[in-house]
């Protein structure tokens, strides 16, 4: 009657996080065994009062019910693989509970709850298949206890049992639930994180590249279903390997990274801003190809006009090609490649200029 502990160590994604986790594994499981075993005593003593118990009985009820959790947890703490020692708990506890029945002559509220919640138990901690490992021990405690009490069989509840059953059922279940809600909550805001992180360039914290064609694809769809104003700029960062060559590559990180600092100062939100990889950026603009031009112009004379403390010497410069977005059904691939024909024009023509379509001519420094 614990839960939460195995879902959480089989929900952590890290492999040393989980080896964390489960290495943790008994002491998170420990609250839960307290709380389900303490109340399965309710149950428990309201049946072997009517029954009038004999005191062995009550013994095995007191071990399994206030001793057992503790004990667990010291067996767990103490072994050399505590994972494993808090497996074999899992199955004890289902040996616990299912002694129980007989010993209560099959009492039929309690002997269900009883039953179902540690079975569930096993299925919520997400272990694969460690409810079925636990049915043997079950079964055998079962079929042990019926030897011991003849298999005396009164099924009848009473209204007293039935009100000491229902802690465990409301209680317990409430706990499980809210260990669960809450290991939910903080896979979700995971997911949420690694998203936000593979939406983004690890080193300029521009798109990358798999989240701008997302953006960028949709801003063509767009132009090319409602004529709406779409222009791609593809910047290259010019004699990068030079720069890594002659001042190191943490110079060149730098560069990189103040490229992108200019780029989202630019750009102030409008459009989507990506690392191709390498030292090229790539740009989609909402714009018309002069207006991008301008856009063009001045973030290729803030990148000349960059100074670098720890490079002073350090001169950067970027060529940029610029392309419209092209009619259907010519789609993404085809729009960058028409960049790349313009940036190799502003390459070709001397670096450190914005070259555009054929109807206009490239700007140099």
């Amino acid at each position: 009657m614990s839960d939460e502990s195995p879902a959480s160590a089989v929900a952590a994604p890290p492999r040393e996080t989980r080896a964390v986790r489960l290495r943790s594994l008994p002491r998170r499981t420990y609250r839960f065994r307290v709380l389900g075993m303490g109340l399965a005593a309710l149950p428990l003593i309201a049946v072997m009062r009517e029954l009038d118990s004999p005191w062995p009985v009550w013994a095995w009820m007191g071990l399994g019910c206030f001793l057992w959790p503790h004990l667990a947890y010291l067996l767990a703490r103490r072994s050399a693989d505590p994972f494993r020692a808090e497996l074999r708990n899992f199955v004890l506890d289902s040996f616990f509970a299912g002694s129980w029945v007989p010993l209560m002559h099959f009492n039929l509220m309690p002997s269900v709850v009883l039953l179902a919640v540690v079975s569930a138990d096993k299925i919520n901690s997400g272990i694969r298949g460690l409810w079925l490992r636990s049915l043997p021990g079950m079964l055998l405690a079962i079929v042990a206890g019926g030897l011991l009490t003849g298999f005396a069989f009164a099924p009848v509840t009473s209204l007293t049992v039935m009100m000491a059953s229902l802690p465990i059922l409301v209680i317990h279940t409430l706990a499980v639930s809210l260990s669960s809600y809450q290991l939910v909550r903080r896979v979700q805001q995971q997911n949420l994180l690694l998203e936000a992180l593979n939406q983004r360039d690890a080193l300029t914290g521009l798109d990358s590249r798999s989240h701008w064609e997302e953006q960028s694809l949709a801003l063509l769809q767009r132009h090319q279903a409602s004529g709406e104003p779409a222009t791609l700029m593809l910047i290259d960062a010019d004699r990068f390997k030079g720069i890594n060559d002659r001042y190191g590559h943490g110079a060149g990180d730098d560069v990189l990274r103040a490229i992108a600092d200019l780029l989202r100062r630019e750009l102030q939100g409008v459009g989507h801003a990506g690392r191709l990889g390498g030292d090229e950026f790539v740009v989609a603009l909402p714009a018309g190809l002069a207006q991008a031009r301008d856009v063009a112009e001045r973030l290729r004379g803030a990148v000349a006009a960059l100074q670098f403390a720890r490079t002073p010497g350090l001169q950067g410069s970027v060529s940029i090609g610029l392309a419209p977005a092209p009619a259907a059904p010519l789609g993404l691939r085809e729009w960058l490649e028409a960049a790349d024909r313009a940036l190799y024009r502003a390459k070709h023509d001397g670096r450190n200029r914005t070259a555009g379509s054929d109807a206009l001519p490239p700007l140099d420094a």
